[in-house]
C-alpha cells in the first residue's frame, strides 16, 4: 500500500520507516528540504518539496493512490487543512491529523477528522503512571460519552471472576495487562495478582466505578 507523510520532523520520519520497513511504500512531503536529511540513505521512499496541502505537491506524492494520509508537521492548521484536501478532494478515507491544542482537536474530532492531540494525549499517559487510581482515560469516544481507561483495583478483587467485576460495576472489562501482555478476558477469567484491568465505561460513572475498585467487593 502506499502512504503519503506531511511533515518530516520526528515523528514524520518515523512513520515513515516504520511503514517502509513493513513493506508499503511511503512519500514524505515537507517545505524545508533540508528535513529529509532525517531520513537517512536507507530510505527507499520519495520525498517532495512543497506545501503539504498544495494539490499539485500532493498529487507529486502520489495521493491519488494513497490508502492512508498522516499530516504530522508542527503546525495545527497546515496539518487540519492538508488532512481536509486529502480526504474531501482526493478521497483518502484514512486520514489523521497531529494537533497540539487539545481543545481543537476534539473540535475537529467531532467533525469527523480522526487526530492525535500529542500534548492532552503525553499529559494523560504521564497521569495514568503518577495516580494511583490510574483514572486518565487511555481512549475517549469523539462524543465523549464512553472512554476506556486503566483502573486501579484493590487486592481484594484478585480471585473474583471477570463477570463479577462487570456485574457490580456496569461497565465492560476490555482486557488485562499480565506479565505485560494484554489478555482478552472470558467472563469467568479470574483476576490474578498483577493485573492491570482496562475498562469501558460510560464517561459520567468513572468516579462511581473507580470508587467502587477501590473497595473490596461487597459480600
Amino acid at each position: 500500500m502506499h502512504f503519503v507523510i506531511m511533515g518530516c520532523g520526528r515523528v514524520g520520519s518515523t512513520l515513515a520507516h516504520s511503514l517502509e520497513d513493513k513493506g508499503h511504500t511511503v512519500a514524505v512531503v515537507d517545505q524545508a528540504a533540508d528535513a529529509f536529511r532525517r531520513l537517512g540513505s536507507h530510505f527507499q521512499g520519495r520525498t517532495v518539496t512543497g506545501v503539504g496541502f498544495d494539490r499539485d505537491t500532493l498529487l507529486e506524492a502520489g495521493i491519488e493512490d494513497a490508502y492512508a494520509f498522516a499530516a504530522v508537521s508542527s503546525g495545527d492548521n497546515s496539518n487540519i487543512l492538508a488532512a481536509r484536501v486529502a480526504r474531501e478532494t482526493f478521497g483518502v478515507e484514512n486520514v489523521v491529523a497531529r494537533i497540539y491544542d487539545p481543545g481543537r482537536a476534539e473540535v475537529y474530532q467531532r467533525l469527523g477528522i480522526p487526530t492525535v492531540a500529542t500534548v492532552r494525549w503525553t499529559a494523560d499517559q504521564m497521569l495514568r503512571r503518577l495516580l494511583p487510581a490510574g483514572a486518565e482515560a487511555e481512549w475517549r469516544d469523539p462524543t465523549g460519552t464512553v472512554r476506556l481507561a486503566e483502573v486501579h483495583v484493590d487486592p481484594s478483587w484478585v480471585g473474583q471472576r471477570v463477570s463479577r467485576l462487570e456485574r457490580d460495576s456496569g461497565a465492560r472489562v476490555a482486557f488485562l495487562t499480565r506479565y505485560g501482555a494484554g489478555v482478552l478476558p472470558e467472563p469467568g477469567t479470574v483476576v490474578q495478582d498483577g493485573d492491570l484491568v482496562h475498562l469501558v465505561m460510560r464517561d459520567e460513572d468513572a468516579e462511581r466505578i473507580e470508587d467502587l475498585f477501590a473497595r473490596g467487593p461487597e459480600a
